[in-house]
């Protein structure tokens, strides 16, 4: 069976778990079985089609299993939102068909050879800075839970780091595949330990600093985490040595430490993840992370059923804070129980090892480098939200890709993704010698 028959087949299971979520949530409400849950099905199916034949058109060869895991992560997250917003999951799925124009867009323009990036780089690299730098911009600027995550441009809003992230990692890919041999020129030993010199630490200074700045001035520990776990991630698959990700950690380490002892807005997110019930942290601010937490033990196992969670009390309230953005993952843990929120992890965690096989099949560094890096910024993204809501690190703006509501976050996802399937075509067609 062909690489893409096998996607073909794949694509069904998650229009018929669409179905099944949609059915259910009319249960819930009408206590009927309507038919329209097979027409959202029927639709979401022809939408991953036509993902499919671009595939089939421009990218024979890719991995038949990434497109798959994405449209399952889309449909959960359609199903979810709808749960809580009817009005949120329309405007999620237009913005599903928006994200898959751009994913069909990017490999329409790279399907020749996605190295054609490298000679952009540093235009990449300034755009994505300026995308991250944006939402500190006066006018412009928007700031959610004292955090700098997005922009509004009338009555069009998104978050920058989304696209910044891919922007970076393209710079880094490229930038690393020049210098990799300069880090690991004149190293010495110490203790069995592999040391280069100190004049080649000037990247990971650099890197480590910008992701100090996004710290402290657009106060995003999510993001700052994000980056430079993913630089860490790059520098060791260029480099094979260790010593740069231990120094790297404790660096992050030493940095954050620092400025959460002296700078307010720090430390107060770090009050509030080491005891948000504590009467000493900042007046409500623990209420978001104490909420998530009460969701994720009331659904216990098994979970309360597809809408069966109490997201609003009698006179409209909310319940949970923002359950349609950063505490998705609670609402489907309260919803699905623990069973089905490990589930979605496990998609995330089989999405990855796509990504890093891609990563290892891949034949030329730039090209190994960028799967490697879009990867490890694809998985920290769902490690810095599924550990805030569940309070390993402290909570923050993120999304869950293709799963949280929001126009930028699934956007470009689906360029990360099409990117992806850029470099595993080429990978793959090598080992094939072009046979489909």
């Amino acid at each position: 069976m062909s690489a893409r028959l096998r996607e073909l087949f794949a694509l069904v299971p998650a229009s018929l778990l669409l179905t099944a979520g949609f059915a259910a949530i009319f249960i819930e409400r009408q206590e009927e079985l309507s038919d329209v849950s097979l027409t959202y099905g029927g639709i979401f199916l022809a939408l991953c089609l036509a993902g499919h034949l671009v595939l089939r058109a421009a990218l024979p060869h890719a991995d038949p299993y990434i497109f798959p895991l994405v449209a399952v992560l889309a449909c959960f997250g359609l199903v979810v939102i709808y749960r809580i917003d009817d009005v949120l999951a329309r405007e999620q799925a237009q913005w599903f068909v928006v994200g898959l124009a751009a994913f069909a867009a990017t490999i329409w323009f790279l399907r020749e050879d996605v190295r054609v990036l490298e000679r952009y780089r540093y235009t990449i690299a300034a755009a994505g800075l300026v995308l991250l730098l944006m939402p500190r911009v006066p006018g412009i600027g928007r700031q959610v839970n004292g955090a700098y995550l997005g922009i509004e441009l009338g009555p069009i809003s998104f978050q920058p780091a989304e696209l910044s992230k891919i922007a970076i990692v393209v710079f880094l890919a490229s930038s690393l595949r020049d210098t990799r041999q300069l880090l690991v020129q004149g190293a010495r030993q110490f203790m069995g330990i592999v040391i280069p010199p100190l004049k080649h630490f000037g990247p990971l200074l650099v890197i480590w600093g910008l992701a100090m700045v996004m710290l402290v001035f657009i106060r995003d520990l999510g993001s700052s985490l994000m980056f430079f776990g993913a630089f860490l991630a790059l520098l060791y698959v260029a480099t094979s040595r260790l010593f740069f990700v231990l120094a790297g950690l404790g660096m992050f380490a030493l940095g954050a430490w620092f400025f959460a002892s002296t700078v307010s807005h720090v430390r107060d997110r770090i009050s509030i993840w080491q005891d948000p019930f504590s009467p000493d942290v900042v007046e409500d601010e623990g209420y978001q992370i104490a909420q998530s937490l009460f969701a994720q033990a009331d659904g216990g196992l098994f979970g309360t059923g597809f809408g069966q969670a109490l997201l609003e009390l009698p006179n409209g309230a909310s319940i949970i804070p923002a359950p349609h953005t950063d505490l998705i993952y609670a609402v489907i843990v309260n919803e699905v129980g623990l069973v089905g929120g490990c589930g979605l992890i496990l998609v995330y965690l089989l999405l990855a090892e796509r990504g890093f096989k891609t990563a290892m099949l891949a034949q030329d560094s730039f090209s190994k480098l960028l799967a490697a890096g879009l990867t490890a910024v694809f998985a920290l993204q769902v490690f810095v939200i599924v550990g805030g809501v569940t309070r390993v690190i402290p909570l923050t703006g993120v999304t869950l890709p293709f799963v949280s509501y929001g126009g930028s976050s699934i956007v470009a996802n689906f360029v990360l993704v099409a990117l992806l399937l850029l470099v595993s075509n080429r990978a793959r067609a090598a080992l094939t010698g072009g046979r489909r």
